[in-house]
């Protein structure tokens, strides 16, 4: 049987065409220009998936990096609103407690951070009250150690309050029939006392007293505010004894002003011989009710480190205590003119 390649040879021939012959062997034994084209167009295609795929990749490559800076950036602002949710925190816990310590060990605990971590935040915090004169953090070193919130006043600050203070009190309306002043509305604002009794706190800081002690009533609340800033207890002498407190000590002792003989009392368990008191009072003119203070403290072995009231009389000039601080003098009171004259006294 004749093969393909023959039969075409013979038909050929007997067309008598053999060069036509001899071109379809030549076609068939070398790649004509269409296949190449076609070869070439594959290369082609290929070198293009080949690109795209690569674009790809590396569109995936940077959309990871992208995400994984991303993560980074929100893992960091996290940490930045923990780190100051945090010193938020330990702020309003330190300064709602002055004068209390606190151990690193309870912020660890509560805030789940190292030790390391709160130091960093105390330092952020401290200088922060500093420089805006709102008092400052003390460290203490040693085992039983931590820190503190103390609310000292810088000079400016107690000033600032004091002259406010005066020209509250210097208006004609508080003059009251007998030449008195006005002075409750002040005495039981309970930011303004707040205030106060971190100044009183600041002057009598040095003296470290274990109680603050006052008479009824209207200088409660400021010595209420100086027991708080100093972190220590408030001890109330009364008028007279009162069944419910038990046992008293009571005295007598004679008015500055008046000269009229009157009786205090305090409970005996309310202050502990060897006790350091600081006595703290709204007003004094001749200085009877806190040489009252200092017998009756004295009485039952405590220590007086020393006294402070808001308003003093300029006159008379001698007390019957000496050694007093005073933050505002008041030198007129005229119920004919209406004229009030009070001026801070700045201590030194």
């Amino acid at each position: 049987m004749l093969g393909k390649s023959n039969v075409c040879v013979a038909v050929l021939k007997n067309l008598g065409d053999f060069s036509a012959y001899e071109k379809n062997i030549r076609y068939h034994q070398s790649p004509g220009k269409s296949q190449i084209l076609i070869q070439r167009d594959e290369e082609a295609r290929a070198d293009s998936t080949f690109e795209r795929v690569r674009q790809a990749r590396s569109r995936r490559s940077n959309n990871a990096d992208g995400l994984f800076a991303a993560i980074s950036q929100e893992d960091a602002m996290t940490e930045k609103i923990k780190r100051t949710e945090r010193r938020v925190a330990l702020t309003k816990i330190l300064t709602s407690r002055p004068s209390q310590l606190f151990s690193l060990s309870y912020f660890s605990t509560l805030f789940e951070a190292a030790k390391s971590t709160l130091s960093e935040d105390m330092e952020a915090i401290g200088q922060s009250l500093e420089q805006f004169g709102l008092g400052k953090l003390e460290t203490v070193a040693g085992a039983s150690g931590g820190v503190r919130y103390l609310p000292c006043r810088s000079m400016d600050s107690m000033g600032s309050l004091l002259t406010e203070l005066s020209e509250k009190m210097s208006t004609s309306d508080r003059i009251i029939t007998g030449g008195f002043l006005y002075m409750s509305d002040i005495l039981y604002d309970a930011h303004r006392m707040a205030r106060v009794g971190e100044i009183f706190m600041t002057l009598f800081a040095h003296t470290s007293p274990d109680v603050v002690m006052t008479v009824e009533t209207k200088g409660i609340p400021l010595a209420m505010m100086t027991a708080r800033a100093f972190n220590i207890p408030l001890v109330i002498v009364r008028r007279g004894s009162k069944v419910t407190e038990g046992p008293a000590v009571s005295i007598n002792y004679v008015t500055g002003s008046s000269k009229r003989i009157q009786t205090m009392s305090l409970p005996k368990r309310a202050l502990a011989s060897g006790a350091k008191a600081l006595i703290i009072d709204d007003f004094m003119k001749a200085g009877g009710t806190a040489r009252g203070m200092i017998d009756l403290a004295r009485e039952v072995g405590a220590e007086v480190v020393g006294t402070g009231v808001l308003v003093a009389t300029s006159e008379p000039e001698h007390k019957l205590v000496d050694d007093y601080v005073t933050l505002l003098i008041l030198s007129e009171v005229d119920e004919q003119t209406k004229k009030v004259v009070i001026t801070p006294k700045m201590p030194i």
